[in-house]
């Protein structure tokens, strides 16, 4: 049996497996299966981003869940955390999102919330699976008069948008700011020139002419010095760069330099502890944070919390804990009192705020935090084994921590995706990280690839 979810749902390149039209018709019946639970009428949101092969997954999904009999709420191109709060909002047992994130256009995924607009465990995402792999699987379909219908819902934009306008304090306005907005040619290009520019922001708009092919090429968050540039170009006071589905946010200061998730983090987690409102004074970030945040949390009396990597990972943990704040450093941030997701719009306008009742620019409020110098690098393997049980890697390993131990650390992983071990070294200096980064991926190479 093969896999079907990674890390982020189901991803993966169009019409080649598991991104075939009849797999997602599948998932469609397997998920409508699992949550259609008692005889009233269930229901499925359905979103996308602007990918040409939305269209397919998009119809082929929407046969499957009216199959299982669930009735199936089309928004069209949406971010990922607005199918979230649409999910919540009008109270559907499952929502639904076809985006590949940040991936070129040639790719697409498949990733569920559940009804609170959380998303799935491992173990949901497990009988899913089981049911579409599973080439003898009987489906629980419903009686013909019991089949599902499908509807357009063409006002989701304007909920979407008053629901994160509800999250900006009322006394505050962006008259006079101006920003630079890049949205990839992605989920939000209707969406969030709307929002800054209702609240009172001048908004220079870069990636909002989606053709189904441009998505994430050579702009959004992947490449934030375009927005960068028309920052400096504009004399802009702020801009902020997302990604193509619209759940990861970096933000760029008036000077035209960049911040990644980790200063985002740290300018949140200061306001927030400067008003008693974190919560046991705890941070939640991804083992990829860097250790600088993890000191200047002890500096400030609080704590980080390190999940694996996964936005959903945070998420758990946050839950678990009771926890408000979270985020990776790829720039998704978690405001739970407001959503039950990353969300790049929500960040920025939560920077804003910060931006507004504090009279600071982004330049200033980022000095609160010096990440160390990181640097991250892949290493293809042949297979992926366990890298503790080669005596040559751990020795290399081990002495790497015991040299950095206090100033430094190292991490080793395997992406979920592909073949890939991923080493990131990071120092109070350039040099120490190149000297540990060079050895650690020359022994790796020996023995690995």
């Amino acid at each position: 049996m093969g896999k079907l979810f990674g890390t982020d749902g189901i991803r993966g390149q169009a019409n080649i497996f598991p991104m075939l039209p009849e797999i997602a018709l599948r998932v469609g019946l397997a998920a409508g299966q699992i949550f259609r639970n008692g005889a009233r009428r269930h229901r499925v949101v359905i979103g996308k981003d602007t990918r040409l092969s939305g269209y397919v997954f998009e119809s082929a999904l929407t046969s499957g869940f009216c199959a299982s009999g669930m009735d199936v709420f089309l928004v069209g191109p949406m971010p990922t955390p607005a199918i979230a709060f649409l999910t919540r909002n009008m109270r559907a047992d499952v929502g639904v999102v076809i985006s590949a994130s940040h991936n070129p256009y040639m790719d697409n995924g498949i990733k569920f919330f559940d009804g609170r607009g959380f998303k799935l465990s491992d173990e949901v995402e497990e009988e899913i699976s089981r049911l579409v792999l599973s080439p003898d699987v009987e489906w629980e379909t419903p009686n013909s008069d019991l089949l599902g219908r499908a509807f357009k819902i063409e006002d989701s934009p304007g909920r979407y948008i008053v629901y994160l306008k509800n999250t900006f304090p009322c006394e505050l306005s962006l008259d006079g700011l101006k920003i630079v907005l890049d949205c990839a040619h992605g989920a939000t290009y209707r969406v969030a020139p709307l929002i800054f520019e209702e609240l009172g922001a001048k908004v220079i708009k870069l990636g909002v002419d989606p053709n189904g092919l441009n998505i994430n090429k050579k702009c959004g968050s992947l490449y934030p010095e375009v927005a960068a540039e028309n920052v400096l170009a504009t004399g802009a006071d702020v801009g902020f760069a997302l990604d193509g589905d619209g759940d990861r946010l970096i933000a760029i200061d008036e000077r035209g330099e960049v911040l990644d998730g980790d200063q985002i983090m740290a300018i949140c987690a200061n306001y927030l502890l400067t008003k008693d409102l974190l919560p046991q004074k705890t941070l939640v970030a991804t083992v990829m944070s860097n250790v600088a945040l993890e000191i200047f949390m002890q500096n400030k009396g609080g704590k980080l919390v390190r999940t694996p990597v996964g936005d959903r990972y945070v998420v758990e943990e946050m839950v678990k804990g009771g926890y408000t704040l979270g985020g990776e450093q790829s720039g998704h941030m978690v405001f739970l009192e407001h959503s039950t997701t990353g969300d790049g719009l929500l960040t920025a306008l939560q920077l804003l705020k910060i931006m507004l009742e504090t009279g600071k620019s982004l330049f200033e409020l980022k000095q609160i935090l010096q990440p160390y110098p990181q640097e991250l690098r892949n290493v293809h393997v042949k297979e992926k084994v366990d890298y503790s049980q080669i005596p040559e890697l751990n020795k290399a390993l081990k002495a790497a921590e015991k040299d950095l131990a206090g100033k430094g650390r190292v991490l080793l992983r395997y992406s979920g995706t592909e073949p890939v071990l991923r080493i990131m070294v990071e120092a109070e200096s350039p040099d120490l990280v190149e000297k540990w980064l060079n050895y650690l991926v020359e022994v790796s190479e020996k023995y690995l690839a």
